[in-house]
């Protein structure tokens, strides 16, 4: 049921953000979210203008490879440089594996060159480079028709590979998608250690009267304690694969966490979850679901991964969610599906079992109307802004890995196939990608942090690319990289090795100490471009898998920020004032029954004095309520959008500037490296 398209509810409460922010009680449906193509947004996916005499690889190697069953082989290497089944690797990945085949480097420069012209190897493009090995194996000619005529016998070739001794990267960085159990045994630790509403099975009314307690606040202090960042829960998620036949496959996600064993997950058990969460706590931060779509390509797919991963950390780390039974039920029942059908499920508001004690009502400030007006009036600002700043941020990923899985809004109609047969085409598209009116947008929209500063200076500007920090070794065309560092530094390795083979022995006949030392220069040439471009790999991984991630998790939590107050708009609003005038109105009829004293009069004020104090109760439990609500407002405002809107982003912007600085040292040091090594390279 929860993979069907749910019907539209539009909000229609009162609210203060205006029609471009009403929102719905639904997570699959608008959203603000652009990242690339929309993964929010629940219109399929639409497909690529069509050009002239190109496909895309994906297409072309899936007719090459067809239905054919793939050799063990060739899994156990895909999984050696994909561990996290992303769909693609890297060109130095592939180059990386192939040499563990103890082919000639000219033999896998040209395997390399059959199979991709981009800076990312499709899962594809590397079993068909698999197959090309095999036959340069056997003795064959390497030939990509060859390797579809055995497919379609299904006898795909088997290359020996030495996968144990496969070359790693010699980057100093960590491999930002690799992404295993957490080391850290799971703490029972709170490092929300603030103090808490008191639990009760019939919450207490206080007495009828102002809800505006306390005084104006005087705020000092996180109300966390020292640190508190460091001790946060992480939650990973990843692809573990398709389940089902072809009218009902579905995406099986495997959810690991130091609570237990690995669990696999379903999208719509996500539903499940949100749609409980968000049932039980309307007057939390809770962040949207990414939605699903008809015909998702493996771009979107991954986008849709993030968004669940970032999802299920921000719920976890949440001081009062994380202690939701359904969450812990979540991460740790091996079948989420069984445990629902045996176990029964509360939907009831947080509000009916828990009440605010004396001291937690006197400590909410008397102006946190005021306060909570001043987010409400930044709030789409903020938003727009954090937005602006995360697609210019994956420009610059896409712009150093020089093959976008998700085109934006504004390259859309500048779709590059995979395979081009000249760079001038590439050139001529790619100076095509943003318009004027777009590029004028963008500059006259002020960025919100010297990090966009920087971002829109890097996309807008005419210069080299090279000028900015968050650009590669490449060169541009109009500030756009037509080329990857990394992926052709790569494919320079591969050259200069063939170069070094053909070139072992001078023509001389004997040994030759001019040729030798030059021989070895060139070695250490490819040596130090392999290092170069295992350390532009890795950047370019981290910024995507760690920097953009957070700077997307702070977009999330103002749109959370957004969607409570819209619940609280509709949902905090009660009946007092009308159930007040309801026993003023029973109150003059008992009145007047009681002074009448007809027949059965008794019995008819008893019914109208329980109507009166079924009222009152009403009235108590809906001030307590109110009470509730705006402790919890209070609570969300001050201990969880304060600190992590502040202390998160502080956390990566300080990531972002170290691994800059490291990488630009390691490139300082390893270039420094390569002048001492061929320093000795003779003239004569």
């Amino acid at each position: 049921m929860f993979n069907a398209p749910r019907p539209v509810q539009p909000y229609s409460g009162s609210s203060q953000f205006g029609a471009s922010f009403m929102a719905t009680e639904n997570p699959l449906l608008s959203s603000v979210y652009d990242d690339g193509l929309d993964p929010w947004s629940t219109a399929p996916s639409p497909a690529p203008p069509t050009l002239p005499s190109f496909t895309p690889s994906t297409n072309g190697f899936s007719s090459i490879i067809g239905d054919a069953v793939i050799p063990p082989i060739y899994n156990r290497a895909w999984s050696a440089v994909d561990p996290d089944n992303t769909g693609e690797t890297s060109v130095n990945a592939l180059s990386r594996a192939l040499s563990t085949s103890s082919l000639p480097a000219s033999t896998i420069d040209r395997i390399v060159s059959l199979v991709s012209s981009r800076p990312r190897v499709s899962r594809l493009e590397f079993f068909v480079a698999l197959a090309l090995a095999a036959l340069a194996q056997s003795g064959k000619d390497l030939s990509v028709e060859r390797v579809a005529a055995l497919a379609q016998q299904n006898a795909l070739p088997e290359p020996t590979l030495d996968l144990d001794s496969m070359a790693p990267s010699t980057s100093n960085f960590q491999d930002a998608m690799r992404m295993p159990i957490p080391a850290r045994a799971y703490s029972t630790e709170d490092p929300w250690n603030v103090s808490k509403f008191t639990t009760t099975t019939a919450p207490k009314a206080p007495a009828i009267g102002s809800v505006n307690n306390g005084a104006t606040s005087s705020i000092s202090g996180s109300g966390l304690p020292r640190e508190w960042w460091k001790k946060q829960e992480t939650i990973f998620v990843n692809v573990l694969g398709h389940q089902g036949f072809v009218l009902n496959r579905y995406l099986v996600y495997e959810v690991s966490s130091d609570r237990g064993a690995p669990v696999p997950r379903r999208y719509s058990e996500f539903v499940f979850l949100w749609d409980v969460l968000v049932k039980r706590y309307p007057f939390r931060l809770l962040p949207a679901l990414p939605p699903k779509r008809i015909g998702p390509d493996e771009g979107f797919l991954e986008q849709r991964r993030r968004g669940l991963a970032r999802f299920i950390n921000f719920v976890v780390n949440h001081p009062v969610i994380k202690d939701d039974p359904v969450l812990a039920a979540f991460l740790a029942e091996p079948s989420f599906e069984e445990w629902r059908k045996h176990t029964a499920i509360s939907y009831e508001e947080e509000s009916a079992s828990k009440r605010v004690d004396s001291i937690e009502e006197m400590s909410i400030p008397s102006d946190l109307d005021d306060k909570l007006a001043v987010v409400r009036g930044k709030i789409g600002f903020l938003i727009e802004h954090w937005q602006r700043i995360c697609l210019l941020t994956e420009r610059i990923v896409r712009r150093r890995e020089a093959a976008a899985v998700r085109l934006t809004p504004v390259l859309r109609p500048s779709f590059l196939p995979t395979h081009l047969p000249s760079f001038s085409l590439a050139a001529s598209l790619s100076s095509s990608m943003l318009s004027p009116s777009s590029s004028q947008r963008l500059s006259q929209s002020a960025p919100a942090s010297p990090l966009a500063a920087s971002a829109a200076s890097s996309t807008s500007s005419g210069h080299d690319s090279s000028s900015s920090i968050f650009s590669g070794l490449t060169g541009s065309v109009r500030g756009i990289t037509s080329l990857d560092g990394q992926a052709d530094l790569s494919r320079l390795t591969n050259t200069v090795k063939s170069l070094v083979e053909v070139n072992e022995r001078c023509w001389r006949g004997e040994d030759c100490d001019l040729c030798n030392g030059v021989r070895q220069g060139l070695g250490a040439v490819s040596n130090h471009t392999q290092r170069h471009a295992d350390a532009l790999e890795h950047r370019s991984r981290t910024m995507l898998y760690s920097t953009l991630e957070a700077l997307k998790a702070q977009r999330d939590l103002y749109i959370a920020m957004r969607d409570l107050f819209i619940r609280h708009d509709r949902l905090s609003p009660d009946q007092v004032d009308r159930l007040r005038k309801r026993i003023d109105t029973i109150g003059r009829k008992l009145e007047t029954v009681r002074q009448a004293k007809k027949d059965g009069w008794e019995h008819e004020a008893d019914k109208l004095a329980g109507a009166i104090e079924k009222d009152q109760a009403s009235i108590a439990a809906s001030l307590a309520r109110r009470v509730f609500i705006r402790a919890c407002m209070w609570h969300e405002l001050r201990v969880v959008l304060h600190n992590r809107e502040n202390t998160l982003l502080t956390q990566a912007v300080q990531s972002f500037a170290r691994e800059e600085h490291d990488f630009s040292e390691a490139a300082v040091a390893n270039w420094a490296s390569l002048m001492d090594a061929v320093e000795g390279m003779p003239f004569e």
